[in-house]
């Protein structure tokens, strides 16, 4: 008799299912594999900043690419770069370089500051210190209310700006990018998210200042998010070449 009449057509089905669930699993777990071994393999980068606000924000930006971002604070023997430059451009790459040659790993760091037309540009470089001692927020909106009390809305045109460098384990200057956001400087608060002038900031293609905005949208707006859309693709070249 013709074994292939007598076989039940049911088990023959359910015998290559079971081959093609184990096939599946198999694969499955080789592309997580994959995946995971991908992600893993780039390095760890430090970001030269201890405004946890801020790593915690641009944590948010890599980590879609499977980039883990730590701060500088994990390394409480690393001395305070000082941020005498001239330009944001200046004292982001001295941030990144004295950090880098300190942690030996690879480190972001970015300076970043609010532009105001009518103030000739001014905070700028100075904005986390513009009322004399760093990162006191209220001061520094206190006295940019003060600098431009009486002038009208139309001329409180401003920008953020972000200036991001990249640099190796070596400190060397690997890539670069800069962002910014326009907007217009309030006479009040409005809204409590963010830090800095964000609760003054108006941003006027959505009728809502920094403050006001959801998080998840001012990281696709913001002049961080902006200098990371065009730092990212570097970052992620330089990596790949390290695999």
């Amino acid at each position: 008799m013709d074994a292939t009449k007598c076989a039940d057509p049911g088990q023959a089905d359910g015998a290559t299912e079971r081959k093609l669930g184990t096939i599946l699993t198999v694969l499955t777990a080789e592309i997580a594999e994959r995946s995971d071994m991908s992600s893993s393999s780039f390095p760890t980068v430090v970001l030269g900043s201890r405004n946890r606000k801020k790593i915690g924000e641009m944590a948010e930006l890599l980590l879609p690419q499977g980039i883990t971002l730590i701060g500088v604070t994990d390394f409480p023997d690393v001395p305070d770069v000082v941020e005498d430059g001239n330009s944001f451009a200046e004292n982001a790459r001295k941030k990144a370089q004295e950090t880098a040659r300190q942690v030996r790993h690879w480190v972001i760091a970015e300076d970043s500051g609010l532009c105001v037309d009518a103030l000739k540009g001014a905070p700028g470089i100075y904005s986390a210190r513009y009322a004399g001692k760093q990162g006191e927020d209220e001061a520094n909106n206190q006295k940019l209310l003060h600098e431009l009390e009486g002038v009208p809305p139309e001329k409180r045109t401003a920008y953020y700006v972000c200036y991001a460098v990249l640099v190796d384990p070596e400190g060397a200057i690997q890539f670069e990018a800069e962002g910014r956001c326009h907007g217009q400087i309030l006479t009040k608060y409005h809204g409590s998210n963010g830090f800095g002038y964000d609760p003054l900031f108006l941003v006027r293609e959505y009728h809502l200042t920094f403050g006001e905005l959801a998080p998840a949208v001012k990281r696709h707006i913001s002049h961080r998010a902006k200098a990371f859309e065009r730092l990212i693709p570097g970052m992620l070249r330089c990596f790949s070449q390290l695999t």
